[in-house]
């Protein structure tokens, strides 16, 4: 087991990517339409695909058509790949949330260590780092190719490793419940953001302890945790 870095003063945010930062909304519900299509299975609906994001593909998938076979939700999988392949090869890129990018800058300049942790593989993690002006923000990447995907704590543990940083000086914002009990199975701070794919509600009933508004809300949460001037179990 790898130990956990000692606390040195430093503080993680570690991000997630769909429905947090870049708003995917349309391009995955596009997406999953297609795949289904294409294995002859009825088109879901966006409330069905919405459950799923954060998790790795093949289990968002799998919870999507949990009737599927191996071979059939391997097919399903590859499909959904491939939709999303067209989309780029056409020349889609995703819109980021406003204020997303001025947010992270902040962040770094104010010396905040920052991080993602995504559901997405290693292509789309690549593709989101080459954005204009991510590149020199991320100390450090993770994502469901590199172990064990959301809920399980793998990838926020090898943040903190990565960047040195104690996990009670580390946060975890994202925008669903699985980024929530990813948090709380790390024993770090989650926080939500009301844009995304899951509600309020949902993400609370988590554990997260507070739900953002916008980029301004969600900084003053992140200064109020640096300052230590709440009970982080009384945060919202």
């Amino acid at each position: 087991m790898t130990p956990r870095p000692a606390w040195n003063g430093a503080r993680l945010a570690v991000f997630d990517i769909d429905g947090t930062l870049v708003d995917s909304r349309a391009s995955i519900h596009e997406a999953s339409c297609e795949a289904a299509r294409a294995v002859g299975l009825p088109e879901p609906d966006f409330e069905r695909v919405r459950q799923g994001v954060g998790l790795s593909l093949t289990e968002a998938m799998r919870r999507l058509e949990p009737g599927l076979d191996p071979a059939g939700l391997a097919a399903f999988v590859a499909a959904f790949q491939a939709a999303f392949r067209r989309l780029y090869d056409s020349g889609h890129e995703e819109p980021l949330y406003p204020g997303a990018i001025e947010h992270l800058h902040r962040l770094k300049a104010d010396g905040w260590r920052l991080a993602l942790a995504t559901g997405q593989n290693r292509r789309g993690v690549a593709r989101n780092l080459a954005r204009e002006g991510w590149a020199d923000l991320f100390l450090s990447s993770h994502c469901a190719e590199d172990g064990p995907g959301k809920p399980d704590p793998a990838m926020l543990k090898a943040a903190m490793a990565a960047c040195d940083v104690h996990p009670a000086m580390t946060v975890m914002i994202g925008d669903t419940t699985h980024d929530a009990a990813m948090a709380v199975n790390a024993g770090v701070l989650p926080l939500g953001v009301n844009w995304g794919f899951h509600t309020v509600e949902e993400q609370r009933s988590a554990g997260v302890r507070h739900v953002a508004s916008d980029f301004a809300d969600l900084e003053a949460a992140l200064l109020r945790f640096v300052s230590q001037s709440f009970d982080q179990k009384k945060i919202a």
